[in-house]
C-alpha cells in the first residue's frame, strides 16, 4: 500500500512541476509549432493517417504523437480551435509516466527510498520540466524508453539471480518498443540493444535473453507498427520511408542536419543545465557505480543504459540536446541506489581523474544556477526594459536548489532530494509559467495574431506573411496562410481587395504600395508589430497592411 501511495504521489508531483507555463507560454518555434499545426490540419480534415503542414507532407516523424495530441483536442471539446496547452499535456502526461516508470524501476532494482529518489530526479531536471511543456515528441519517448528499460532491467536481474521472470514484463518491453517505434523510430531499440550489447561485451553470456520472448515480442511490435506504415506508405506512394529514413535518420547520422552539426563532447558541455540541479549528484553515483561494476548486475545495467547510448549520440554529427534525454534515466537510478549503501562505503574516495570530473561538474552546476538566476532577473530588463518581481523568488529558487544540490558527501539524503526538486521546481514555475510569456518582445505570432484579429475585415480574411514565416504563425493565425514574399503580399491584396491582409517589413512598405500602385491601389498600415524573432536573431519592425477603400 505505501509503494502505491509512492507512485500516485509522484506522478502527481511531475505534473505539479509541468503544469506551470502549459497555457501562459505561447507557441515554441520551430518544432513544436511544426507539431501542433499538422496535428491540427488532421483534426481539420479528418485525415489521421498522413501528416501534413499546410500542403507540404511531414514526414521526418511517425503518427503516434499526433495520434495522442489529436485524442487530447478531441477531449478538448474545442477541435481545431484547441488552443496550445491541449496539445502539451501529452507531454506533460510522458514526463509524468516517465517518472512512474522509473519510480517503479528503482523500486523493484534497489528499494523503495531508491524510487522515491530516482523518480524526484526525474521529475526535477531541466531537461524534463522544458520537454514536459514542450508538444513534440521527446516526453512520451522518455516515457517509452524508460518502461521498456525497466522491464529489461527486471528481466535482467532476475536471470542473474536465477528468479522467475515477471510474465508481463516482456509484455511491457515489447509494447513499449513498439509505441516509442510510432512516435519516433528506432529511438528506443537503439537504447536496449546498446544497453544489451554492452551488458554481453561485459559478461559473455546472452542466455537471459531468452526470458524477453524476442519472436513473440517482434510479432507484437510488428502488429503496433506494420498496418499504419503500410497504409502511410500506400498513400504517399513511399515517399515517407524515402524521407523519414533515408533523409531524416540516415542524413543526420552522416552529417550535421537542419543546422545543428556539432562536434563531439557537446553533450558533455550540456550535461550540467539539462540534468540540472541534480547532474553533480548523478555524477558522484556514477562514479562510485563504476568503482563497483563488478560486483553488482545492477550497476553494470544502469551505466549500460547511459554510457553508450550518450558515447554514441556525442559521434553523431547531428545534436540537440534533448537527443541523449532517454539516458538519463540511468543516472537517476545511480542516485536512489547510492542511497542504499552505508555512509562510509557511499562516500568512499574517488580516484585522482574521478575527483578532478567531480569538481568540473561542480563548476558546472555553479554556473548553471548562477546562470538561470541571470536569466531570471535580467531576460525582462534586458528585452522589456522593466523589472520583474517575479524575478527575485526565481532567482532565489534557482540559487537554492544549486546551494543543496551542492555536497561534498556523494550520498545525499532523500529528504535533501526533496528539498532539490522543490526548489527546482519553484525555479521552473515562475521562469517558465510567468517570466517567460512576459517577454512580449520575442512573442512575436502573438502580437500578430492579435493585430489580425483586431482588424480582420471580414470571416474569410486570409493573411499573406513576407520575411516572417514562424510555423507559430500558421498555428494561430489560420492553416490558409500565405508564407511568401512582398510581391506575394502585393498579388493576394490586390487578388481580394476587400478582405485580405498581409504582412511585411515596414521598411517594404513603399516597394509593396508601389506594386499595388501599377493597378491603381494603395495600402494602409493598420497595425505594427515590432520585435525579436528568436529563430533566427533578427529584430523585425513589421506592419499589417490592407487595401485602402
Amino acid at each position: 500500500m505505501a509503494v502505491n501511495r509512492n507512485y500516485i504521489l509522484l506522478f502527481l508531483f511531475s505534473l505539479v512541476m509541468t503544469v506551470s507555463g502549459l497555457a501562459s507560454m505561447p507557441p515554441i518555434d520551430r518544432d513544436e509549432s511544426r507539431f501542433v499545426q499538422a496535428t491540427k490540419q488532421m483534426a481539420e480534415t479528418g485525415n489521421y493517417v498522413d501528416i501534413r503542414f499546410q500542403d507540404a507532407s511531414r514526414y521526418q516523424k511517425p503518427i503516434g504523437i499526433y495520434w495522442l495530441q489529436s485524442a487530447a483536442v478531441a477531449l478538448s471539446g474545442e477541435g481545431s480551435a484547441a488552443p496550445i496547452w491541449v496539445y502539451r499535456t501529452v507531454s506533460a502526461l510522458g514526463i509524468a509516466i516517465a517518472v512512474l516508470a522509473i519510480a517503479w524501476t528503482g523500486t523493484n532494482l534497489f528499494g523503495a527510498n531508491a524510487g522515491i529518489a530516482a523518480g524526484l530526479v526525474m521529475a526535477a531536471i531541466f531537461a524534463t520540466a522544458f520537454e514536459g511543456r514542450d508538444a513534440k515528441t521527446d516526453a512520451m519517448l522518455l516515457a517509452c524508453c524508460v518502461a521498456a528499460q525497466g522491464a529489461l532491467a527486471q528481466i535482467y536481474l532476475a536471470s542473474r539471480r536465477n528468479e522467475p521472470v515477471a510474465g508481463h514484463l516482456w509484455w511491457i518491453f515489447w509494447i513499449a518498443q513498439g509505441a516509442a517505434i510510432l512516435i519516433k523510430g528506432p529511438i528506443a531499440p537503439l537504447l536496449s540493444a546498446l544497453t544489451i550489447v554492452v551488458l554481453f561485451a561485459f559478461e559473455r553470456d546472452g542466455r537471459w535473453l531468452s526470458k524477453l520472448k524476442t519472436g513473440r515480442g517482434l510479432a507484437l511490435v510488428v502488429l503496433i507498427v506494420l498496418p499504419w506504415l503500410a497504409l502511410i506508405t500506400w498513400k504517399s506512394g513511399g515517399a515517407f520511408l524515402q524521407q523519414a529514413v533515408g533523409k531524416d535518420m540516415i542524413g543526420k547520422v552522416a552529417s550535421g542536419e537542419e543546422s545543428h552539426g556539432l562536434p563531439p563532447g557537446f553533450y558533455m558541455l550540456t550535461y550540467s543545465l539539462f540534468m540540472w540541479p541534480f547532474g553533480l549528484i548523478a555524477v558522484g553515483a556514477g562514479l562510485q557505480a563504476l568503482n563497483r561494476l563488478r560486483d553488482d548486475p545492477r550497476l553494470r545495467f544502469c551505466l549500460a543504459w547511459y554510457i553508450p547510448f550518450w558515447l554514441v549520440f556525442e559521434l553523431i554529427p547531428t545534436k540537440l540536446p534533448h537527443y541523449v534525454l532517454p539516458a538519463y534515466p540511468g543516472m537517476a537510478l545511480l542516485i536512489g541506489w547510492l542511497l542504499t549503501l552505508q555512509p562510509q562505503d557511499a562516500n568512499a574516495p574517488l580516484k585522482r581523474w574521478q575527483d578532478w570530473l567531480w569538481w568540473s561538474t561542480a563548476f558546472g552546476l555553479a554556473v548553471v544556477s548562477l546562470g538561470l538566476a541571470a536569466v531570471c532577473i535580467g531576460a525582462p530588463i534586458y528585452l522589456t526594459g522593466s523589472f520583474s518581481w517575479w524575478s527575485i523568488p526565481a532567482a532565489a529558487a534557482a540559487l537554492g536548489a544549486g546551494y543543496f544540490a551542492f555536497s561534498r558527501q556523494l550520498q545525499v539524503p532523500l529528504r535533501r532530494i526533496g528539498a532539490i526538486a522543490v526548489s527546482a521546481g519553484i525555479t521552473y514555475a515562475l521562469l517558465f509559467g510567468v517570466i517567460a510569456p512576459s517577454l512580449k518582445p520575442i512573442w512575436l505570432s502573438p502580437a500578430i495574431e492579435a493585430a489580425v484579429r483586431a482588424n480582420r475585415p471580414c470571416d474569410t480574411t486570409v493573411l499573406a506573411s513576407a520575411e516572417f514565416h514562424e510555423p507559430s504563425l500558421v498555428f494561430l493565425v489560420g492553416t490558409k496562410t500565405v508564407l511568401t514574399n512582398v510581391e506575394g503580399v502585393a498579388r493576394h491584396l490586390f487578388t481580394d481587395p476587400a478582405c485580405a491582409l498581409g504582412l511585411a517589413s515596414v521598411a517594404d512598405e513603399q516597394k509593396l504600395n508601389g506594386m499595388l500602385a501599377a493597378y491603381g491601389k494603395s495600402v494602409n498600415r493598420v497595425a505594427r508589430i515590432d520585435g525579436l524573432n528568436y529563430s533566427s536573431g533578427d529584430k523585425l519592425s513589421l506592419g499589417l497592411y490592407r487595401v485602402a477603400q
